[in-house]
Parts: structure tokens; sequence; C-alpha cells
């Protein structure tokens, strides 16, 4: 049988970040401060061909993503889990207040406190993305859910059904994720453990040519980044 390429998929959580690689073997969870620590703790035991991450990576001079726009369309009762990317001059102001202003200005709508609270985050992760030699790609974890059930989700991943579905379509395609998973366990929350392997899930089809872009083809704005989500 043909070795899978390990790949290394990553949702944000509490104490930052929280990975779930593949590979030959069954899945190894990470969890780290920074995502340069967490695909370096995931590189020691093999380095990931493809890490796909649950952030914005392409950030729009002005107006919408038309990855954000089309990625809601997708997931049915779950559309405000994929929120509004902000322009990149909202995202680069110093207070919340500042932010909203520049959004109306260039969009044409507000931003959301939650969206201006991930500025760090995007920030970081687009300095990761455009430095690294690795093939990293964007990815909304309810997409990805969407997509191996074959239609939207109906739970809510908080709930105990939504923890149940999610785990179930993760196994049926050999993600099993479940028993110890070391610090991980006990430092990340069940939905962002289940986030990074659905992650996890698009990174392994992005390294198997099976993937395709929300858009198609990416948009690209000033930054040159070929912004989209992958599924």
């Amino acid at each position: 049988m043909r070795a899978r390429k390990r790949v290394l998929g990553v949702d944000g959580c509490a104490a930052g970040w929280v990975g779930i690689a593949l590979g030959t073997g069954g899945p190894q969870a990470y969890l780290a401060s920074s995502i340069t620590r967490l695909v370096e703790q995931a590189g020691a035991d093999g380095p990931p061909s493809v890490v796909a991450i649950d952030i914005p990576i392409g950030l729009p001079d002005t107006g919408r993503r038309s990855a954000d726009v089309r990625a809601r369309s997708t997931i049915g009762a779950r559309r405000s889990s994929v929120f509004m990317t902000p322009v990149r001059a909202a995202l680069e102001a110093p207070d919340h207040p500042t932010a909203v202003a520049l959004n109306r200005e260039l969009a044409g709508e507000g931003v959301s406190k939650q969206a201006y609270g991930l500025r760090r985050r995007i920030l970081e992760v687009e300095a990761f993305a455009q430095t690294t030699d690795l093939t990293v790609v964007e990815v909304h974890p309810e997409v990805c859910f969407a997509r191996m059930l074959g239609k939207p989700l109906g739970v809510r991943k908080t709930t105990w059904a939504g923890v149940e579905l999610r785990r179930r379509l993760l196994a049926e395609r050999g993600i099993p994720l479940s028993g110890d998973l070391g610090r991980t366990s006990l430092d990340a929350g069940v939905d962002d453990v289940l986030d990074a392997g659905a992650a996890a899930w698009t990174a392994r089809r992005v390294a198997e040519g099976q993937a395709h872009s929300i858009p198609d083809p990416p948009e690209v704005f000033s930054d040159g980044w070929p912004t989209a989500i992958w599924v």
C-alpha cells in the first residue's frame, strides 16, 4: 500500500493552536501557543506536506471575499459560523471603533468585536504562510463536515449530538479522535479538536489532489495570496 503523505490540520483554541496530524498511522495531536511552534512540534515527528488552517488567509482591500460569501451558501443553518473577513486596513486598525469605520468605508459594513478580536491570529498566520516552504491552505470546518455528510449539518458543534456526528464523520474517514490525546486532552475544547481533525481531512485531500477551492480559481488581492477556502 502506498504510504500517505503526512499532513496537519489546525484550529485555534484558548491555549493557542491545536493540530491534528495524519500520516501512515493514527492521528496525532499537538498544542502550542503559536502557529510556528505548533508546526515545529508536528514536524519533529515528520514534516507535513500540507498545513490546513481554520483562519482567513488573504485579506481583501475592499468589499467581501468571495470565499466567505460562497462558503456561507454551502452550510445552510450553520452559515453564521463563517464571518465576513474584514478588509486589511480594518484588521490593522489600533482599536475596534476605528476598524468599524474603516470597514464601513471600504466594504460597506461594520466589523464585529469577535472578528476584530481575531486580528492577531489572522496576521500571525499570514506571516507564517507567506514565509514557510510548506503548502498552507485555508479551511473552514463546517464546510468540511458538510462535504463529508453530503449536506449541511443540522446540529451545532457544541451540542452532544453535534459532537457525536462530527466524531463519526471523521472516524468513517480514518480519523478516529477519542481517548487520551496528551496535553491536548486537557487544554483544548472538544469542538476545537474535531475542527482540527476536519482541517486535517482537507489537508490530506489537498495532498492527494482531491480538494477544490471556493472560489475556483481563488481570488488574489494586493497581498498576492491565492485566497480561497479549500475542501
